[in-house]
């Protein structure tokens, strides 16, 4: 496993709209996505300017169902 790169919060909607995530609501600057099928929701932060931390990334992921291989195949 390669380690996880910094990435920005529109390319990581970006994957999990590509994967079936509609944005749900937004409230400030929290966009949380919903996935009909599966019933799950994940919560990005849009902050501008800033890249999402390693970590942060990584949980927003695995709560939506994915692990960190899957993002880097599909970018």
């Amino acid at each position: 496993m390669s380690r996880m790169p910094t990435i920005t919060a529109a390319e990581l909607v970006r994957f999990l709209k590509a994967q079936g995530f509609v944005e749900d609501r937004q409230r400030g600057s929290h966009l949380t996505l919903w996935h009909e099928d599966r019933k799950v929701a994940a919560t990005v932060p849009l902050h501008s300017g800033t890249d999402l931390g390693r970590g942060l990334t990584k949980r927003i992921l695995k709560d939506a169902g994915f692990s960190q291989d899957d993002f880097l195949k599909w970018k």
